[in-house]
């Protein structure tokens, strides 16, 4: 064989010899991955290979389950006071003896005569711990008597301070955990405004709303899957998860918001974007890449371009499209031009997260018209820095539909409670109460459309008049509470609010018809959240009132939405599921049961599980019934129970019973 001589090459030849060398890197590249993806003993080097993204992404979710989702229970025997004669002394039991021990350690010198009196009953006291709770923030508390106690009713009592702890069993017997909230206020009774002859136990049972202050915070976490589980694995979730979202302490230092804890646990904090949405948070996170380079995301978003334009993909790409951060937003705003109102949404609702304000006329426009995107279309609303978003919300406030109405006023209170729109008035404030424990608000709204009267039974006390202007119509007969007569002469323009106690000089005050008014005299006379719901109750069960008492009026989660009929939308296929029960932002807060799959129908009217006042006429909008039905199924409906609309809004139910 003749010797290689590189002086005989031509330029071509050379040329060719160099393609030809230059593709030994790549072949030898390519050898060693072949290599590596079979080597079982060399893990630390084929993790790139084995986890990176090749044609379909390995996703954070794909490899991770979130732990701390239910919430704990937290418990407690307490006792309740300043009972009108309808209390009693509890029988021997473990309760009694726990309660009687707290009584001695806080420095009551005879807790036996205290647990003897009429005028105060031993209650059991339960809470909920919800996730990614901050210490400071407050719980509602819930209330109950033993089944033995010859208590007959909680009207007007105050529950003591009582530490609330988890429970736990050790060698058989039940023991208290650690303690994470103290709770205490005034209590709100099931059968507030009812003819309880029928069912007294309602009265025998109640909540204090906000009650409970969190003494411990509660954090989330990430467990890594068994095939997944190692330290560097660990750390590479935790990075991944503190590119995209991270936090500053109050030195202005950067934190991350992952902390890898061992080899199969990351410990999570919220990001303050979605401080009020926990729930998408952790799903913008479990829809985060793993790990991929630069080509390969390009591959990927341009995929997601194509898919956040079919309605079957759209809300998988746009949590995809989030978890990308600021690159994903122009793909985000094309999916605003989809003639689909479902990808719309959800593009919007992620633009809203990445601090866009492209989708505000879509996430109103859903807001309107489909009641199934109603709840995450305000909560994206909600998290828009915007005076575009004040005036959006403002003007839903005065639509038809009550939860639309309701829910707005919420969602704006989340974006800025000093907003002068929607600036409440602080009642029950008194000077004794250091802790505040009987604070709630009044808020006059100046809203166009009908009048509304909305009370809430959870989470934050408060009576939300939409219509600056109502007036009650006389004649009145109300109370509010055990010492506070309401009265109104037929035909009178001024309503006599008087207070009688024994031992102290009897008070009046004469207002005017307005229904705020008349809340804002009781108050100064007193009354607390209890004795004006009761009176409002009473009011509306009188048909005092312009119009039915509105109750808890909020967008439920979960709901079912139908695509339109299309070719390549099946029938059996047009029913879908946006979001979960459990899925319930912080503005409106709450557990659901169910995950995926056929809800539980609540023992309720307008399908509302969140509780009612018992016996009391609520008002009663097409769209507050939960009912699932096809929009062909819709009219039918409408029109089958047109002559039931009476019937309906005089129905009643308990609003403490079942389902929690």
């Amino acid at each position: 064989m003749n010797n290689f001589d590189p002086s005989q090459l031509s330029r071509r030849q050379w040329m060719q010899f160099a393609a030809i060398a230059a593709s030994f890197p790549v072949a030898t590249a390519w050898g060693k991955a072949i290599t590596t993806d079979n080597d079982d003993d060399d893990e630390t080097e084929d993790d790139d290979a084995r986890y990176r993204t090749k044609l379909d992404t390995n996703l954070i979710g794909d490899h991770t389950n979130v732990g701390g989702l239910e919430p704990v229970v937290l418990e407690g025997v307490g006792l309740v006071r300043s009972l009108a004669g309808t209390g009693g002394d509890p029988a021997p039991s473990q309760y009694r003896t726990a309660l009687l021990e707290d009584l001695k350690k806080d420095g009551y010198k005879n807790p036996h005569s205290i647990l003897s009196s009429p005028n105060t009953a031993l209650v059991i006291v339960r809470a909920y711990l919800r996730p990614m709770i901050r210490k400071g923030e407050r719980l509602d508390v819930e209330i109950t008597v033993p089944s033995n106690a010859a208590v007959s009713s909680l009207v007007g009592g105050e529950l003591l301070e009582v530490r609330l702890s988890d429970k736990a069993i050790v060698d058989g017997k039940l023991m208290a955990g650690h303690t994470y909230a103290i709770a205490r206020g005034p209590v709100l009774t099931a059968g507030l405004g009812a003819s309880t002859v029928k069912e007294p136990a309602l009265l025998k049972q109640g909540r204090v709303l906000s009650g409970a202050v969190v003494l411990k915070e509660r954090d989330l976490t990430l467990n890594l899957k068994r095939d997944f589980i190692s330290v560097r694995n660990a750390k590479r979730v935790s990075e991944a998860i503190g590119r995209r979202f991270h936090d500053f302490d109050e030195y202005g230092i950067k934190k991350t918001l992952a902390t890898p804890k061992t080899d199969q646990k990351i410990v999570l904090r919220v990001h303050p974007s979605y401080k009020e949405n926990p729930a998408r948070y952790l799903q913008v996170i479990r829809h985060m890449a793993f790990t991929e380079t630069p080509v390969e995301l390009r591959v990927r978003m341009a995929r997601l371009k194509h898919d956040l334009c079919i309605p079957k993909t759209a809300n998988a790409s746009a949590l995809q499209l989030e978890a990308i951060g600021q690159d994903g937003i122009p793909i985000l705003k094309h999916g605003l031009t989809s003639p689909t109102i479902e990808c719309r949404f959800h593009s919007a609702v992620s633009l809203a997260y990445l601090g866009e304000t492209a989708g505000l006329v879509h996430l109103v426009e859903c807001a309107k018209k489909e009641r199934a995107f109603r709840r995450y279309a305000l909560d994206a609303i909600a998290t828009m820095e915007d005076a575009d978003a004040h005036i959006a919300l403002k003007g839903l406030m005065s639509e038809p539909s009550d939860e639309t109405r309701y829910g707005a006023f919420r969602a704006l209170w989340t974006l800025d409670r000093t907003d002068p729109f929607i600036r409440g008035e602080i009642l029950g404030v008194r000077e004794e109460d250091e802790r505040r424990d009987n604070e709630y608000k009044l808020y006059v709204l100046k809203t166009e459309g009908p009048p509304m009267v909305h009370v809430t039974l959870r989470t934050r006390p408060e009576i939300v008049l939409f219509g600056a202007e109502q007036e009650f119509t006389p004649p009145l007969y109300l109370s509010a509470g055990k010492h506070i007569m309401v009265t109104a002469q037929p035909g009178s323009d001024k309503v006599q609010l008087a207070r009688f106690e024994v031992g102290k000089m009897d008070q009046r005050k004469e207002v005017s018809l307005r229904v705020a008014d008349v809340i804002r005299a009781a108050n100064e006379l007193g009354a607390t959240y209890p004795d004006v719901l009761q009176l409002l109750a009473d009011a509306s069960r009188q048909k005092n009132l312009p119009t039915a008492i509105a109750v808890e009026k909020i967008p439920l989660a979960g709901r079912a939405y139908y695509r339109p009929e299309s070719k390549d939308t099946p029938s059996d296929a047009r029913k879908i599921r946006i979001g979960r029960e459990s899925n319930e932002q912080n503005e409106f807060p709450g557990f659901g049961q169910s995950d995926e799959g056929e809800r539980k129908k609540p023992e309720s009217v307008g399908g509302r599980s969140n509780g009612s006042l018992a016996s009391v006429p609520t008002e009663s909008s097409d769209d507050s019934d939960d009912t699932e039905t096809s929009p062909s199924d819709a009219k039918k409906k409408k029109k089958s129970g047109a002559n039931k609309k009476d019937e309906k809004s005089k129905s009643s139910w308990k609003w403490f019973g079942g389902n929690k």
